[in-house]
């Protein structure tokens, strides 16, 4: 599944999954065309429901749905799950602790073509900031397919951050992703770069670029932005001394940010944010273009990694 985009990856394993947990139930708000959940209605049409364009209404649906022991799936775009549901999130997921797993598509830039309404690049940062949440931002397909026994079993709200586009593979089939617990992807011993989402494809490559220059990058994924790896990242700047973030999302309130705390209170060293600045996202041609155009390239990333080592050797 490595060549599909990140929905049909999804799409297709949750269709698969809903034969091994007979208590998954999906809900979409009349985008399943897009969310591709589609392929889960059409092989268990009694466990799915189409709420409408109405996701206040499909949140709450799900938490009635979970209350009577079944397993919700929400899913939504991420722009509105995050934003227009937000008080039925924080009341009725969150602050009820109730077992749904709320999924945001056509997260960060992905949806390209739709412009700064659906286009959502906060929705991190309003989900962790949710007491009781947990946040998870996959990188790749087989990341997806792996993930969705692991939420499906955890009990408690949860946020899961779809992309609508594809993604760098960086994970083998048998990855084992474990909530709040990061992944070292690449040693190294200058400079760490931390990322998550479509992020890391393109930290790794400019960990490759790194290394051409003689600078030995290592490459954590923090796919769990809540609750944080704190012993990771401290284990990080202590190999490194030299921090950069990379994140497909505002850098207020999302990675960098969790970074910036854990190090200001943990393990101070130098940091520097990739992400996106305090601004909206345009239209464009395609998802690359726009994450190349707000700042998201490889060369950032190289670039932001000089920086910190240049405020390391000081």
């Amino acid at each position: 599944m490595s060549d599909m985009p990140q929905r049909e990856a999804y799409g297709r394993a949750l269709a698969d999954y809903g034969d091994v947990n007979k208590k998954v139930v999906v809900l979409d708000a009349d985008t399943s065309s897009s969310t591709l959940t589609h392929f889960f209605a059409s092989r268990f049409p009694d466990r799915f429901f189409n709420v409408g364009i109405a996701e206040p209404c499909l949140v709450d649906f799900g938490v009635g749905l979970s209350l009577g022991g079944f397993i919700p799936f929400v899913n939504a775009f991420a722009a509105f799950l995050s934003l227009r549901a937000v008080e039925q999130v924080r009341t009725c997921v969150a602050y009820a602790e109730t077992n749904v797993k709320l999924v945001g598509h056509y997260a960060g830039v992905s949806d390209f073509k739709d412009g700064p309404t659906h286009n959502c690049v906060m929705d991190l940062a309003v989900m962790r900031a949710m007491p009781k949440m947990t946040v998870i931002v996959p990188a790749d397909n087989n990341e997806i397919i792996n993930w969705l026994p692991v939420i499906a079993e955890h009990n408690g709200p949860l946020y899961f951050r779809m992309s609508r586009d594809k993604s760098l593979p960086v994970h083998t089939e048998g990855v084992k992703p474990e909530i709040g617990k990061g992944i070292w992807v690449r040693e190294g011993n200058d400079v760490t770069l931390i990322a998550n989402g479509a992020m890391l494809g393109r930290a790794v490559q400019a960990a490759e670029l790194l290394a051409e220059r003689k600078i030995s990058a290592g490459v954590l994924e923090i796919h769990t932005l809540k609750p944080l790896d704190v012993e990771a990242i401290c284990l990080a700047a202590a190999q490194s001394g030299a921090i950069v973030t990379a994140e497909e999302h505002t850098i207020i309130g999302g990675l960098g940010g969790a970074v910036a705390e854990t190090l200001a209170v943990n393990c101070p060293v130098p940091l520097e944010r990739v992400g996106i600045a305090d601004r909206f996202p345009l239209t464009s041609k395609s998802a690359d273009l726009l994450m190349d155009h707000m700042g998201l390239r490889v060369l950032d990333i190289v670039a932001a990694a000089e920086k910190a080592l240049r405020r390391k050797e000081r």
